[in-house]
């Protein structure tokens, strides 16, 4: 046991980025060289498994322990603003670069056969419904909007509770973050297992296919992340917003990279919150909620391909046209769900507000389907490390005007 426990420690004392990296071109060249392993394969999906499978608990109790504890009213409302910002500016910076770089899609992907929203008011109708679905059945099938309705309501109807009743909320909120903390300790393997199936299933020149398509989403959603993102931080805390950025995309942002989901990725967020020393009573509430309604890149990839499946159809876009399609670019994003390809099938919604029939629009899905080892990557990436963002921009913002420091989290 004395050893396991050095063992432990040692493992742990490397920096998680490094293991990642290391699991990261182990994971490829395993990948080229000897693909089909299914016991490597399978350490990816348990990874992602786990963190899918801990997430929901850990939003249901933190949101109720937070709630039922909190003093103040935090930063939210700062943070909910920038979640809606920046997807919105995202959508703008996409139709943009639409304008700019015009591509003809080539229709010739088989049709999906998966459902998708007919309109922008049953995109609005799902969230209602979502909200007061039975909690339970929340908790099963992770319906986030319902777990955050329900936590709210139950942690807000705890703050009548005994100090006792609140602590023993308080006690399995720091349980199963305990949990998540030796989960994401094993991310070097997982990131190997998704690495490997990845490149052993579509091989390393899968990154080159529909490469101008995918070279305007991953360079909007770079702008998004090194540009747009930057300028609202620095608006909120007055002082070089680099650093804090490139952090969030480390930490938060490579493991979305490879997990796909916003929803998995939660855990990972709470704990970089953590080590940034962030008051938990905030993050507990903004990350889940980050995860459903901060989708810049979403807006990013429905703004994209719907402009190009215009473009490729001949049809033009004036300039009041385009800000409408910004609007529901953002707002049907914030529909999109938490796991891997959830924005994709937003993008029929989108072209319908050009009149392209559903069959032309589900090839369009098709083709993000295809280039979706790296759009849907890329994607989430940018949306989960972005509520990192927000979060710490937000309550660093409180910090500067009450005259704290802001050290971007020295605390590790």
């Amino acid at each position: 046991m004395e050893t396991l426990k050095k063992i432990g420690r040692a493992w742990n004392s490397i920096s998680l980025i490094k293991r990642i990296l290391v699991g990261l071109i182990i994971g490829a060249a395993l990948g080229v060289f000897v693909p089909g392993n299914e016991v490597v394969e399978l350490l990816g999906t348990l990874f992602v498994s786990a963190l899918k499978g801990v997430a929901p608990i850990l939003v249901f109790f933190l949101v109720i322990s937070a709630l039922a504890n909190a003093k103040t009213a935090g930063s939210m409302k700062t943070v909910v603003a920038l979640y809606i910002v920046s997807t919105f500016v995202a959508a703008l910076v996409a139709v943009v670069a639409s304008f700019l770089f015009p591509i003809e899609l080539t229709l010739t992907a088989g049709e999906v056969e998966q459902s998708s929203p007919s309109g922008i008011g049953e995109v609005l109708a799902t969230l209602v419904s979502n909200i007061v679905s039975n909690p339970v059945d929340a908790l099963i099938n992770a319906n986030y909007i319902g777990i955050l309705a329900w936590a709210v309501v139950l942690g807000i109807a705890l703050r009548a509770a005994s100090q006792n009743t609140k602590d023993v909320f308080t006690s399995v909120s720091d349980a199963v973050s305990q949990v998540v903390r030796w989960i994401i300790s094993l991310a070097p393997f997982g990131i190997l297992g998704l690495v490997y199936t990845s490149v052993g299933e579509n091989g390393l020149e899968i990154f080159t296919e529909y490469g101008q398509l995918l070279l305007v989403l991953v360079g909007c959603m770079l702008i998004i992340a090194l540009i747009t993102n930057p300028l609202l931080v620095f608006w909120g805390i007055r002082k070089n917003p680099y650093p804090l950025v490139l952090r969030c995309l480390k930490d938060s942002g490579l493991t979305a990279f490879f997990t796909r989901s916003s929803a998995a990725n939660i855990p990972v967020n709470m704990e970089l919150c953590r080590k940034l020393g962030l008051d938990k009573d905030n993050y507990s509430v903004s990350i889940p909620l980050g995860a459903t309604i901060n989708m810049a890149g979403a807006a990013v990839t429905i703004s994209v391909m719907a402009m190009m499946a215009a473009h490729t159809m001949g049809i033009a876009i004036d300039l009041p046209t385009a800000v409408i399609l910004s609007v529901l670019a953002a707002v049907s994003a914030c529909g999109a769900s938490g796991v891997a390809g959830g924005s994709l099938l937003l993008i029929p919604l989108a072209c319908s507000l050009f009149g392209i029939g559903n069959d032309v629009a589900m090839q369009v899905v098709g083709i993000g389907f295809i280039i979706g080892v790296i759009q849907d990557s890329c994607e989430t990436a940018l949306n989960s490390s972005s509520d990192v963002l927000f979060t710490a921009t937000a309550e660093y913002r409180e910090w500067r005007k009450q005259g704290k420091e802001v050290t971007f989290g020295a605390k590790e």
